[in-house]
């Protein structure tokens, strides 16, 4: 017996379950998120185009062959930039079309897991699906593990000491922002780093932080990498990839 077979997922039909799967490694899944892995009627999860669906893949082992899944995909992930009318559009559309697809699997009384990265109300996908179903239907939302504690962990840097404000800063913020918001907190979490990675390491530059910066790659997943934000290679960021910057409030 493993630790996931400890607790029945007992999924309730016509209910929507926000699974959140943590960060990456299926170790880090809780066991109320495993258990409704392998209790629910239909696994739902996000994807891009061509690819599995991180959240998806990270379950894979839990998954029994020929298990009911919904896949729901992007019509566009980044190749336009989201403050894009075009960006909007379509991906407004997507949710609306996916919420059609989960009500009616819900009306039929099926029990559904949408699958959701790290946590599903901390940058999620599911939020656009549950403030569009959350007055229609049950819903249940499983907190999960997020990125950025993942990534501090194996970075085996502690984010907050003492009385640290942490702000979380998307890295899509422009530069002269992004340096504005490191000089007013303690500790930062920047996530959303991809192609903005040069922008980011110029922004904490100027805030005067580079010094104490970490970069981490695919935190918890196959491929990770952690290192000093000033040794970074030059170039874009892969889109699981986040900026550190320790605390350095009091210590005991």
């Amino acid at each position: 017996m493993t630790s996931f077979d400890v607790i029945g997922g007992n999924a309730r039909g016509g209910t929507l379950y926000g699974i959140g799967v943590g960060p990456g490694d299926i170790n880090y899944l809780t066991l109320r998120a495993a258990a409704l892995v392998r209790d629910v009627d239909v696994i739902a999860f996000f994807a891009k185009r061509g690819l599995q669906g991180n959240s998806r893949g990270i379950v894979d082992p839990l998954i029994e062959k020929g298990r009911p899944e919904l896949r729901l995909e992007y019509p566009v992930t980044n190749e336009i930039p989201p403050e894009h009318p075009s960006y909007q559009e379509q991906i407004s559309r997507f949710y609306e079309e996916s919420v059609e697809t989960l009500s009616g699997l819900l009306r039929q009384g099926k029990s559904v897991g949408l699958l959701a990265e790290g946590d599903p109300f901390f940058y999620g996908s599911f939020m656009h699906i549950w403030r569009r179903l959350e007055a229609s239907f049950p819903i249940e939302v499983v907190p999960g593990v997020t990125g950025m504690s993942a990534c501090w962990t194996r970075a085996n840097a502690p984010i907050t000491w003492g009385n640290d404000v942490l702000s979380v800063l998307p890295g899509t913020l422009d530069e002269d922002q992004l340096r504005r918001r490191l000089t007013e907190t303690d500790a930062a979490v920047i996530m959303k780093v991809g192609k903005n990675l040069a922008k980011i390491r110029r922004a904490v530059d100027a805030a005067g932080l580079l010094a104490r910066a970490i970069y981490v790659e695919r935190g918890s997943m196959p491929g990770e990498r952690i290192m000093p934000l000033s040794e970074c290679p030059d170039g874009d960021g892969p889109y699981f990839s986040m900026v550190l910057i320790p605390g350095q409030g009091r210590r005991l």
